[in-house]
Formats: C-alpha cells, sequence, structure tokens
C-alpha cells in the first residue's frame, strides 16, 4: 500500500528540509508530492536541491493558494492513498502510521488527525470549533476537528471529489463532499503543536468563507 504524501509549501524556506526528512523517515512505502505555490523567498532554491527518487517537486508559476496546490499535488500523485501535510511542522508525520491502522485492519475509507487545540490562540481555536460545530449541524455528523490537516483516503476517492477550492476552504470542501457521499470518517488524535510565527490563515479572511463553502455543498450539488 503505498502512500502519496501531498505537501502545499508557500514560504516555508526555514521548515521545509526539516519536514521532508521527517517525512522520508517515516516506515511506510511512500512518494512526497510537494508543489510550491510560487514561494517569493528560498524555498525553491531548497525544494531543487532534494535528492530523493521518492519526492516529486513541482511549482506553480503564480500564488494560487493551499486549495490549488493540493489539486495539483492529487493530480500528480500516484499512490494507493493520500495524505495532506503541511510545511510548518506543526503536525508529526510519525503519526502516519497510527492513521493508517485502521485502513489496514479494513476498518476505516477515510481517516481524519484529530488535534488538541488547547495550545492554539484563542480566535483560531474559537474559529476551529465553530466551524467544525457547524459542519456537524448542516450535515449531522460527530466531527471533532473538521479543519484537521491530516486527511488520509484513497486517491480515487480524493480525485472523485472534484475539488474546486484555491485557497483553505479546501478543508471544508473535502469533508463536506464526503459527508454528502455517506462516506464515513474515522479519528485519530494525532500530536499537534502550533507555531508561534504568523500564520498565512486568517480568522476572519478565511473563516467567513469556509462557513459559506460548508453552506455552499450543504444545498448544491455533492
Amino acid at each position: 500500500m503505498k502512500l502519496s504524501v501531498l505537501i502545499p509549501v508557500y514560504n516555508e524556506e526555514s521548515s521545509v528540509s526539516e519536514l521532508l526528512r521527517r517525512v522520508l523517515e517515516v516506515p511506510c512505502e511512500k512518494e512526497l508530492v510537494v508543489v510550491d505555490d510560487c514561494s517569493t523567498d528560498r524555498t525553491w532554491d531548497v525544494l531543487e536541491a532534494v535528492d530523493d527518487p521518492r519526492v516529486r517537486v513541482l511549482r506553480h508559476d503564480v500564488n494560487q493558494g493551499k486549495g490549488s496546490a493540493i489539486r495539483t499535488a492529487v493530480g500528480h500523485a500516484t499512490g494507493d492513498w493520500v495524505i495532506i501535510q503541511d510545511a510548518d511542522l506543526e503536525y508529526d508525520p510519525n503519526d502516519y502510521p497510527r492513521l493508517l491502522a485502521p485502513v489496514e485492519r479494513g476498518e476505516a475509507q477515510v481517516v481524519y488527525g484529530v488535534r488538541d487545540l488547547d495550545s492554539q490562540k484563542f480566535l483560531f481555536r474559537l474559529g476551529n470549533k465553530f466551524l467544525t460545530f457547524a459542519t456537524n449541524a448542516l450535515y449531522g455528523s460527530h466531527l471533532s476537528d473538521m479543519e484537521t490537516c491530516y486527511k488520509l483516503m484513497p486517491r480515487q476517492v480524493m480525485l472523485d471529489l472534484g475539488l474546486e477550492a484555491t485557497r483553505f476552504q479546501i478543508e471544508p470542501e473535502i469533508t463536506a463532499k464526503l459527508l454528502r457521499r455517506g462516506i464515513r470518517i474515522v479519528e485519530i488524535p494525532i500530536w499537534y503543536q502550533p507555531r508561534d510565527a504568523e500564520k498565512k490563515l486568517s480568522a476572519w479572511k478565511d473563516g467567513l468563507p469556509a462557513l459559506w463553502t460548508l453552506l455552499k455543498y450543504r444545498c448544491g450539488p455533492a
């Protein structure tokens, strides 16, 4: 069972090399599909220097957003399963085996990694909890962390979702379309440590579009 790790990257020159090292050390069959979303720092120089056959590096000529980078990555993936991995070291790739375990036992098709959000800044924690609450209210689900980066599923399932989002709305879009299709999401606790640096995600600029995305796919086509 081959895992494709989809890694959207934008201006992560200080962390991306360490992130790739950590992912490559995880004991499972895998490929890394890294998409540099037109970084303006030295991220692309770092990625071009990577010499490992398990790592495929792509670049957008124009900045398009995290959602676009994920869509590009899954379009070039060849694994049986895919997982999204941010490049900012907030998540620990050593959790992959724990996420894969219910899949290998035949107990799950889609697995989400659930974060402990107590260490998040108040506004982000409130926003994450509200969006998860809205998801459960709209779709009749019982999720604990809709916005988690760690979403593991068969590659073909992600391709079949027909993803459209360009920015951070990709997270609610994936979840909404999975739930509309009646696909059960299994949740597994994971390690999580939010970084102190300023996040690219905006609680207001990205939070409201995320809510709109949940509403749109609840009423529109799945």
